[in-house]
């Protein structure tokens, strides 16, 4: 997401930077260039215009043109309006006041309601211990009502009785009357979608909002729509009177133009973002951060939250204890690998780096891929727990059956045993440098070059 946006940013903040001082005319072209970029990213026009004239009423002033660092202070004042116009600070969902409190997903078919449904559902119940109910008002769409009592199942959640024939405002209204009866915290209604918006859509939504009164009305829009989206998003807020956005497919290809218009065009805050497939795979929209990324300026308290959900402390401590002892085998690298999947892989974690965006090409050439650590892993589980602890017994006739059985070529179980190699010697000079902290003096942006060894697993080619 916003890669393409990024990079035209990073282009022009870059000719901006190399210049000692800025003109007006400098800091015009400037914004005639982001004013390009934005639009090619999908952001409606009049969030544009809006946007380049409150930057480049700061950019020309006095104080930027005068500054020491002028190209620095023009990039804080684009990134300060990013924030600002995605929203300012983190919405949290409104779950304030007695429950049951009635959560309305409304959206166009297609766009992932149901299983945002399921996700938000998973989500209260793991991480704020909220008693949750499923309830599907879609009696349009075929099998509607079945498949989201399947993602209840599976998300270990309550999922409303279906009643054949039964209309959408019975089944909102039982649906609360069912929370209140069996002390349900929180209520979420999966409605019905159309392929685009129809006025029997709209009347229909009405109703169920009159009756039930929810406590949040959600409209979830895919993120590749781009200006569509933000038209969408518009036409629900007018009729239906939106609390707030889920945008899905946050992971995907698109412009990030949806991202950047749907706030300042419905006045309502993005509030959730699907950035996977998986149910867990939902998380909170931090404007702070999501201007970081679009800037390339990294997200790296994303990334400590991440490591600090999925990574196993005790299993993270161990190894951190073997390796301060330059003790590293086959093993040890297994469970670097599995970490890192957990994470997301290789590229999810990258996406979260400052300056990541400006190497792009070089991880391209060296085709860094989630598939690479897939199969690393299915040569790892080839070997036997002997061969993982002694990787030198590992001669020509093991290599071709640990080949063989991982589904994979014999120059590929090579190369990973050399990279296991080149961590090993890592793991020795750490030792006797001292451990840890004096390796960190000779990372990049901590006074040095890249560690001994090079790139981490999963970072070289095939």
């Amino acid at each position: 997401m916003f890669d393409t946006l990024s990079n035209r940013l990073g282009n022009v903040f870059d000719r901006l930077k190399r210049r000692g001082s800025l003109s007006a005319g400098d800091v015009e072209e400037a914004m005639r260039d982001i004013r390009i970029a934005l639009l090619e990213a999908d952001v409606a026009l009049p969030v544009v215009k809006d946007f380049i004239a409150s930057v480049k009423d700061k950019a020309v002033g006095q104080e930027v043109l005068k500054s020491i660092t002028p190209g620095q202070m023009v990039v804080k004042i684009v990134n300060d309006h990013l924030v600002e116009l995605l929203g300012g600070e983190t919405a949290e969902l409104n779950l304030d006041g007695s429950p049951p409190q009635v959560l309305l997903m409304v959206g166009l078919q297609g766009s992932g309601k149901t299983t945002t449904s399921a996700k938000i559902a998973h989500r209260l119940k793991s991480k704020e211990r909220k008693k949750v109910l499923l309830a599907s008002l879609d009696v349009q769409r075929p099998a509607a009502q079945q498949q989201l009592q399947v993602l209840a199942d599976q998300t270990g959640v309550q999922g409303l009785e279906i009643v054949l024939g039964q209309q959408p405002v019975d089944i909102a209204k039982r649906a609360k009357e069912t929370a209140e009866r069996e002390g349900i915290d929180v209520v979420i209604l999966d409605t019905a979608g159309r392929l685009h918006v129809d006025d029997a859509l709209m009347v229909e939504l009405e109703a169920v909002r009159d009756k039930v009164r929810p406590h949040e009305t959600l409209l979830v829009a895919d993120s590749l729509t781009g200006q569509d989206a933000v038209n969408l998003a518009k036409s629900f807020h007018e009729r239906i009177g939106i609390s707030g956005i889920v945008l899905t497919r946050m992971d995907g290809d698109a412009r990030g133009g949806a991202a950047l218009s749907m706030r300042a065009v419905t006045g309502q805050p993005i509030k959730l973002v699907g950035i996977g497939e998986k149910i867990e795979e939902i998380e909170p929209f931090h404007p702070e951060r999501v201007a970081s990324r679009i800037l390339d300026m990294g997200d790296v308290v994303s990334l400590v939250e991440k490591v600090a959900e999925t990574v196993d402390k005790d299993e993270a401590e161990a190894l951190a204890a073997r390796m301060q002892k330059g003790k590293f085998d086959l093993d040890d690298l297994a469970t670097q690998l599995r970490q890192m999947t957990k994470m997301g892989g290789m590229n999810s974690i990258l996406g979260m780096l400052p300056g990541i965006g400006k190497i792009q090409k070089e991880m391209a050439k060296a085709k860094i891929d989630d598939k690479v650590i897939g199969r690393q892993l299915a040569i790892l589980s080839s070997m036997t727990p002997k061969e993982r602890k002694n990787p030198q017994v590992l001669h020509a006739s093991r290599k071709k059956r640990i080949a063989a059985g991982s589904g994979t070529q014999v120059q590929e179980v090579n190369k990973l045993l050399k990279q296991y190699q080149q961590m090993q010697t890592m793991m020795k000079r750490m030792k006797k440098a001292g451990g840890m902290k004096k390796l960190m003096a000779n990372m990049p942006g901590m006074g040095g070059g890249m560690p001994p060894g090079g790139l981490p697993p999963g970072m070289i080619g095939r």
